[in-house]
């Protein structure tokens, strides 16, 4: 939905692919302990549009009241993201949902909001115990690749140990030892697009 007028989108083929095969993983997330995934598709494929289609979805088909933390490791990622949330109705502008500190974030994880935004950089409050020990909370990583092994994503598997994580991704590190690494924290390719 623009400013000007409403506007229908609707997904591309991977899009399409890609959503349904994740909605699978989420379905399946206590048998797979969490580990959603990696979604890759390639830069510029819609990974934005279609994390919004993934989490409509959710909430449409599934039952319980689902909130989605979608994560990044940059503000201008950050801003992007929840500007794409807005534009597509999911959040107004006027919605308290941006993480503005870590203090701001547990806040938030502690309502029923259907989304949350925040940079990984949130989780810095030590040995403040969890965030949220909710289990119908699923973390949409962006960048899934970049800062996923360090100090602050242990942080935030502490902060949210029932959570269900997806790492999301247009650039994996392929043979790298960061890729098995990705892996082993999000489990196998969930969707591959990748020209």
């Amino acid at each position: 939905h623009s400013k000007t007028e409403p506007r229908k989108i609707i997904a591309r083929n991977h899009q399409y692919l890609g959503v349904n095969q994740a909605f699978e993983a989420i379905q399946d997330r206590d048998v797979r302990e969490g580990k959603l995934g990696v979604f890759w598709h390639t830069q510029g494929a819609g990974k934005s549009y279609s994390m919004a289609f993934l989490a409509r979805k959710v909430h449409r088909k599934l039952p319980g009241d689902f909130t989605f933390l979608l994560l990044t490791d940059r503000q201008e990622l950050d801003k992007q993201l929840y500007k794409t949330f807005i534009g597509l109705g999911e959040v107004t502008e006027g919605d308290e949902c941006r993480a503005m500190s870590g203090n701001h974030l547990k806040t938030l994880l502690g309502q029923n909001h259907r989304y949350v935004f925040s940079l990984i950089h949130k989780f810095n409050l030590e040995d403040q115990g969890p965030y949220s020990q909710r289990s119908n909370l699923v973390v949409f990583s962006d960048e899934a690749h970049r800062t996923q092994y360090g100090l602050l994503a242990r942080r935030m598997r502490a902060a949210l140990p029932k959570a269900a994580y997806m790492g999301f991704t247009g650039t994996p590190l392929l043979g790298a030892p960061e890729d098995q690494l990705t892996r082993q924290i999000f489990g196998d390719y969930v969707s591959v697009y990748d020209f």
